[in-house]
């Protein structure tokens, strides 16, 4: 009778329960205000029975509207609203009630199985949650009847409905029961639940998150939830969904509040994005959690983003156990702050004050100091921040208002550099190589290195086994050559080693990697003119090795990396040191000519959007050029012999074609290495309207060398007007963007204005005139006599046009 009665759509409110029942129920059982089975039946004055909430609600109401105390039932007037407790129709209805339900959860039992029809086992399940809602006490009774089990593997059904209805149940019997959570906590069961949260966006998930809050009451069963793996990182994801239904993203956010009394369950959060339960321990939790919370924090893999959120809550915590705490927090304290210490966050730690117990841990000694495996975490910190970018010339610290480039401090550093082991020693040098990334700290630091003598010991470094001791080395002096490349070239000369080592890092053929790029930055800021240097490089074969790198990088064959323009722009210029000195060292104009390196310079020429590259090339160019005419084969003539005395038509002078119209001899790009042979003559010219000043003064220099003395200068200028390189020179000078270029535009302009052709047309261009009297009056003294020497030229001449129409263009 009751299975035929349950509603399966699991819609049916609770008065239907009530008139469930496998005993008939009697009218006297009902309340006839609540047409419900009463539980505290009660009678008036006249013998008529109702629920006591029931009644006394009727009483409440009837006073507040000013009418009569009457009988609901026969709307008598009662003289007492005394209510007399019916105990025996109670213990008769609670009989009644035992018997009824007991029957009830019998019927459910056989309902709860896999081959019931899904209708009797959503009624089923229905009949549970409403038993269990009526009165907490059933709740051990539905555990006593063994029917947690059964609903347990209701989720095992193949049919959404009842596992749905199977979630829900669980929850309702489970909710303030801690009896019924303990038999959840048993086998699988939670980890079958935990699978529910997969479910996207369905009721099954909804309700497993719901059913998991309940869980999560229980301190026990939250170690349990937080062992099942994938658990806290899906409830952290419905989190910070979007889609997913607001109570739900409650249910699992008050999930994760109550699984954070486990401290396994805190660290899982954090792994997986949740930060703030393990920041919450290390602020406010007693001295044993905060070290276990500093401890996984140590242990964490941060984006930028969040260490910043990091060092803002528990930077300074952080910082206060580092110089107080015992030694064990001392090195949780280093090792959170290790994760935290570099990028954005940086600034942040240095406000709050991290740069005295960082350089007090690594210069102190006796009893209180760090162990050298927690110095090198301090020397790990000490070099994150330090490479943040930070003005650490205005920083001052400690009692004495030192800053990180102070004298004593930067001696200290080096002192420690040399008397420690190599993981030291490479962050500290990594520490140097931050400071001296700065325009605004180098000077000091390189001034206390100087005054300590520690030159050679850092180039020592170069030779290093450890590749990360090495990179850092090998950087530092990169970043000091600019300033001391006289010095570093000398120690490197004078050494064994080093400078071997470092040709070495540059022909790994490994791609292209940091080391080799700061490898080859060091060598290029190396005194160009060092020829004993250059006689080294030679001797070892560098620049082989350099030639074959930059073909590979022109040919593509290595690409992708980003370190290929600065390695780029290193190689091209440490190749450019050998025609610095190709008058004095014969082995270098023997490679030149090898490995035709004046038409590799005009390739690289071309290479658009490299300007150190195209400006190095363009004054290696010029340094080749000015050695053509010494190069150059001039041929001799035979003697006009006995034939000639005799007969006049046998004097005539013989003429011999092929012959160079500049340099008057036999010439060519790769033995005597002519401009003009080489077709380079446009293509630096094309360069004169480059962006880059540094650019165009290299290839005017280029230029200039076709119309040096020692050539055929007029043959030079018919050059340049035949490449239609007149107009871009004469812009160079009216632009004038620098002083330097002003300069070689005047000299170059002059030398033009000796062909009357193109004084003719300058003449007539008021621009060029208004730029050579500017550079007259405002030049220096080499530039004003060249300046005076082209107004003479275009002042000796009438204003004309119509030669070179486009020369008059600007």
């Amino acid at each position: 009778m009751m299975v035929s009665s349950w509603d399966g759509s699991g819609s049916q409110s609770d008065d239907l329960f009530d008139r469930l029942h496998i005993e008939p129920m009697y009218d006297a059982f009902v309340c006839p205000l609540t047409k419900q089975l009463m539980c505290d039946p009660v009678a008036l004055e006249n013998g008529q029975t109702f629920e006591r909430e029931a009644i006394e609600k009727w009483f409440k109401e009837c006073r507040e509207s000013g009418r009569k105390l009457v009988c609901p039932l026969t709307l008598q007037e009662l003289k007492s609203t005394e209510l007399n407790p019916s105990m025996a129709l109670r213990n008769t209805i609670e009989e009644w009630t035992v018997r009824n339900e007991a029957a009830q959860l019998d019927m459910a039992r056989r309902s709860l199985n896999t081959g019931s029809p899904e209708n009797e086992t959503l009624q089923a399940l229905k009949y549970v949650q409403h038993i269990c809602k009526r009165n907490r006490s059933n709740k051990h009774i539905v555990r006593q009847a063994g029917l947690i089990p059964m609903i347990v593997d209701m989720l095992k059904s193949s049919s959404r409905k009842i596992r749905c209805r199977a979630l829900e149940t669980l929850r309702v019997v489970v909710e303030e029961d801690d009896e019924n959570k303990e038999m959840l906590a048993e086998g699988d069961i939670v980890r079958t639940i935990v699978k529910f949260l997969n479910h996207e966006l369905s009721k099954e998930r909804e309700e497993a998150v719901s059913l998991l809050y309940e869980l999560s009451k229980s301190e026990a069963l939250c170690e349990k939830i937080g062992s099942i793996n994938g658990a806290i990182l899906i409830l952290v994801g419905m989190t910070n969904s979007n889609s997913e239904d607001l109570s739900t993203v409650e249910k699992a956010d008050k999930t994760l509040e109550n699984l954070e009394k486990c401290e396994n369950n805190v660290q899982q959060m954090a792994e997986n994005g949740k930060l703030q339960p393990l920041l919450t321990q290390l602020l406010e939790g007693p001295p044993e959690t905060k070290l276990a919370m500093a401890g996984y924090l140590g242990e964490l893999v941060l984006d930028n983003d969040v260490k910043v959120l990091v060092a803002r809550t528990v930077g300074s915590s952080l910082i206060n156990i580092m110089k107080s705490g015992n030694m064990q927090s001392r090195e949780a304290a280093l090792k959170a702050l290790n994760q935290i210490s570099c990028g954005p966050s940086a600034k942040i730690l240095i406000e709050a004050g991290i740069l005295s117990p960082l350089v007090n841990d690594l210069f102190a000694v006796g009893p209180n100091q760090l162990p050298t495996r927690l110095k090198e975490v301090s020397a790990t910190i000490l070099a994150s921040v330090v490479n943040s970018g930070e003005d650490f010339d205005s920083i001052p610290f400690g009692p004495d208002h030192q800053t990180l480039v102070s004298e004593v401090i930067v001696h200290n550093l080096l002192y420690l550099i040399s008397n420690t082991g190599p993981a030291i020693q490479g962050k500290l040098l990594q520490v140097l190589v931050g400071l001296t990334n700065s325009q605004t700290t180098v000077v000091s630091v390189i001034a206390a290195i100087k005054s300590s003598g520690a030159t050679i010991s850092l180039v020592q470094f170069i030779e290093a086994s450890q590749r990360d001791l090495r990179i850092a080395s090998i950087k530092l002096l990169q970043n000091l050559s600019p300033h001391m490349s006289q010095e570093l070239a000398d120690a490197l000369r004078g050494s064994v080693g080093q400078l071997g080592s470092l040709i070495r890092v540059l022909s790994e053929n490994t791609g292209i990697t940091e080391e080799q790029a700061a490898a080859v930055g060091l060598l290029a800021d190396l005194p160009e003119r060092d020829l004993s240097l250059t006689r080294q490089l030679l001797d070892d074969g560098a620049f082989q090795t350099i030639i074959s790198r930059v073909i590979a990088i022109r040919k593509g064959e290595i690409r992708g990396s980003r370190f290929i323009t600065p390695f780029l722009e290193g190689l091209v210029k440490v190749l450019a040191r050998v025609t610095y000195v190709l008058g004095d060292e014969p082995d270098a104009l023997a490679l030149c000519r090898d490995h035709n390196l004046a038409a590799l310079f005009i390739e690289l020429l071309q290479a658009n959007g490299l300007d150190n590259v195209q400006m190095v090339s363009a004054t290696a160019l010029e340094n080749l050029s000015l050695q053509s005419q010494n190069l150059t084969k001039i041929p001799e003539l035979p003697s006009p012999g006995v034939c000639a005395s005799i007969f006049t038509c046998f004097g005539k002078q013989q003429v011999i074609t092929g012959m160079c119209r500049i340099h008057r001899g036999i010439c060519s790009l790769k033995e005597t290495f002519c401009l003009l042979e080489g077709r380079a003559v446009g293509k630096l010219i094309a360069v004169l309207d480059h962006t880059n000043v540094k650019v165009v003064e290299a290839a005017l220099a280029a230029l200039s060398t076709l119309i040096e003395d020692g050539v055929v200068i007029e043959q030079g200028v018919l050059v340049l007007c035949e490449k239609e390189g007149v107009q871009p020179i004469l812009d160079v000078l009216i632009e004038k963007r620098t002083e330097n270029l002003r300069r070689r535009g005047v000299w170059a302009v002059e030398r033009l204005l000796r062909t009357e052709d193109i004084a003719y047309v300058v003449s007539g261009a008021q621009n060029v005139s208004t730029a050579l009297v500017d550079a007259f009056q405002h030049g220096d003294y080499r530039t004003r006599q060249i300046a005076e020497r082209a107004l003479k030229h275009v002042d000796k001449i009438p204003n004309f046009s119509g030669i070179f129409p486009n020369v008059m263009t600007s």
